[in-house]
């Protein structure tokens, strides 16, 4: 008995030191707002005082747009996924994009809520504070599910929906990044909190992709940054932890809205069957996969890919 305890006090003596050893090496302290708005919020960025939170927002194009097009960005990104689309779009549309809840600049929720009810309020309360009585609402992974969520809770508020790799039916992907199981896990997750190996956000936008050759050194500062901003850490460890078990996929097909569904045929995180499940599920739905992209298309390939939402929304 004594050896065994010898044995159990040294591996924990030698897993703590493990730990500490990685922290030490990948030590990354939380930075203020005041620190990363220089490079990650320029103009036309603004913030605006929104549900307790000085929400990170940009909003650019005609102002007598009578549809204007929100974009919802995914977990652990930030409105910079869409900047490909909103120079496509906004020379004749006006476009609406923010960091949501916990992510970004926008940062952690006050009442520490992350439930996809309470993400679906803040778009409400954001269309609300911009004078936008309807909109075409889109969104990439869980920026689509809050879409397709905020049409059925709001079906008066919402024209178009754009839905780019959603989520919405019970999860099989058949690759996670790193980062996202890591955070799923109580025992490590605290290291998360305290650290960020730079590596981890390589492997998160490799898996992500398609084509990995296209992920970019800016791509990564981007979000090892915005990770560092105050309490989001503990946001997205939160979030992962409140996640609802109950799938509202069964609602899918009271969607009665024109719907355009983009899907990256690489995707690993979403696989693509999804896809044809949206499109079998929302009536009179447009499905386009692009077969060489993976799980963020318009961010992988904005070009290609926002030409299917200008032939959607009649843009020339």
């Amino acid at each position: 008995m004594r050896t065994f305890a010898i044995i159990v006090a040294g591996t924990l003596v030698t897993l703590v030191l493990i730990a500490g050893i990685f922290v030490a090496a990948t030590w990354a302290p939380e930075r203020r707002v005041s620190e990363l708005k220089d490079r990650w919020a320029p103009p036309p960025s603004v913030f605006i005082d929104l549900a307790g939170m000085q929400v990170h927002l940009r909003d650019e194009g005609p102002r007598d747009d009578p549809s204007p097009i929100v974009l919802l960005h995914g977990t652990g990104s930030s409105l910079h996924a869409w900047d490909g689309w909103a120079t496509a779009l906004t020379q004749q549309r006006r476009v609406i994009r923010f960091d949501m809840i916990g992510f970004g600049l926008t940062g952690p929720s006050p009442d520490g809520i992350y439930s996809v009810d309470n993400d679906v309020r803040l778009v409400i309360a954001m269309l609300d504070k911009l004078g936008v009585a309807r909109c075409v609402l889109g969104g990439n992974s869980l920026g689509g599910t809050v879409s397709w969520r905020t049409a059925l809770a709001h079906p008066a508020r919402v024209d178009k929906l754009i839905l780019v790799d959603s989520g919405g039916y019970p999860s099989h992907a058949t690759s996670t990044p790193i980062g996202f199981r890591l955070a799923r896990m109580p025992g490590i997750s605290w290291l998360l909190q305290n650290s960020l190996p730079r590596s981890l956000f390589e492997q998160g936008w490799r898996n992500i992709f398609g084509d990995p050759g296209k992920v970019t050194q800016e791509m990564i500062d981007r979000s090892v940054e915005l990770t560092q901003r105050e309490g989001n850490r503990r946001a997205l460890i939160e979030r992962f932890r409140q996640r609802s078990p109950i799938s509202l996929a069964h609602r899918i097909p009271e969607l009665k809205v024109p719907t355009l569904i983009i899907w990256g045929g690489r995707d690993r995180l979403i696989p693509p069957d999804d896809a044809e499940r949206f499109h079998r599920d929302i009536a009179g739905s447009t499905l386009v996969v692009f077969d060489d992209l993976g799980h963020a298309p318009e961010e992988e390939d904005p070009d290609r890919t926002v030409v299917a939402v200008k032939r959607f929304l009649g843009v020339e």
